[in-house]
């Protein structure tokens, strides 16, 4: 009898344990930060902020405690920009983390974790979520996260907020972004990640209205046009070696294996990147315009390089043909 008490016990305290690790019992005891991803082509239009008004008291009924709401294009700008939120969001206590996103299609996502208090952000495995294609379908989904249990978050804010986003251009001098290119590019390797190639830290990217959902195939088949794509463009431009990367691999195994310097890409309105990168923005500068800026990241001083000139283009081609001509005259 003794040993069946103590085994009732330990199943009690491991049953309670796990439910109290659970994303939603998280959710129902603590702060929550939202990042929100909505395409611009979905129909009825709805801009992120808009999304942020109608899911807010939602997320209140639900017993959340959302102190703070982003757009999650501006979090994924950069590694360097991620762990600058991060450190906000430890500062600020924050326990959650609640990913919603709109897709072109006008389905609505929302996916919970737990904080993983680190430049993560969110980390791969569990978590809960929710989806529907209508918005109060979507809403009614959402405040029955806590049905039938208890919420110690009882001072929740009946209004959305948007805290001032942390970064920019003061920060921009010490973000490690340099307006030159690298040096000694003829004696190491150039790693080019692939699509899907990020591994956990650009998981929280994967939720973007463009890219949430795409399988293990569909990422396989985009890896190989990309590469196709990529080597037409590298030809005849860049002429030291090259490294294809297609699955993730730690900074040791890629400078093992002499690739000290990787290929980075950003894409986002042209205006946040020259801010965050500290570049002066001109008149003439279309800050909403949408591009793609390339740039390289030094692994052994995680230093990131991204050239003299800026050469950001809507066309990934054109932007990388003009990142790479300026990186090898200068070598």
């Amino acid at each position: 009898m003794k040993y069946i008490s103590a085994l009732w016990l330990f199943v009690l305290f491991f049953s309670q344990s796990f439910c109290q690790n659970s994303p939603v019992e998280g959710f129902l005891n603590g702060k929550s930060a939202v990042l929100i991803s909505a395409s611009a082509a979905a129909q009825p239009a709805l801009t992120w902020q808009e999304l942020a008004e109608e899911l807010h008291m939602s997320l209140v009924e639900a017993g959340g405690d959302p102190v703070a709401y982003y757009e999650l294009e501006d979090i994924v700008l950069s590694e360097v920009i991620q762990t600058a939120y991060a450190n906000a969001f430890n500062k600020r206590l924050i326990a959650n983390i609640v990913v919603v996103t709109r897709k072109d299609d006008g389905s609505f996502h929302l996916h919970l974790f737990p904080f993983s208090k680190d430049s993560k952000i969110v980390q791969q495995g569990e978590n809960w979520s929710t989806s529907s294609k209508e918005l109060d379908a979507f809403k009614e989904n959402i405040a029955s996260i806590g049905a039938n249990k208890r919420s110690e978050n009882y001072l929740a804010i009946e209004v959305p907020e948007y805290p001032e986003l942390p970064g920019g251009q003061a920060d921009a001098a010490a973000s490690g972004f340099i307006r030159r290119a690298p040096l000694n590019l003829d004696v190491f390797k150039l790693g080019v990640m692939l699509t899907g190639a990020s591994g956990d830290s650009g998981y929280l990217t994967t939720f973007r209205h463009d890219l949430l959902g795409k399988s293990l195939e569909q990422i396989e088949s985009e890896q190989r046009a990309e590469r196709a794509g990529m080597e037409d463009v590298f030809s005849g431009i860049y002429p030291f070696e090259v490294q294809f990367i297609t699955v993730p691999k730690s900074n040791q195994e890629l400078i093992q294996d002499r690739v000290q310097f990787l290929l980075m890409r950003l894409e986002g309105r042209e205006g946040d990147l020259m801010e965050n990168m500290g570049v002066p923005i001109g008149d003439e500068v279309d800050r909403n315009r949408i591009v793609v800026k390339y740039y390289i990241r030094f692994l052994v001083r995680n230093e990131l390089y991204i050239g003299e000139k800026w050469d950001a283009d809507p066309d990934w081609r054109k932007a990388l043909e003009a990142f790479l001509k300026q990186i090898s005259a200068r070598q």
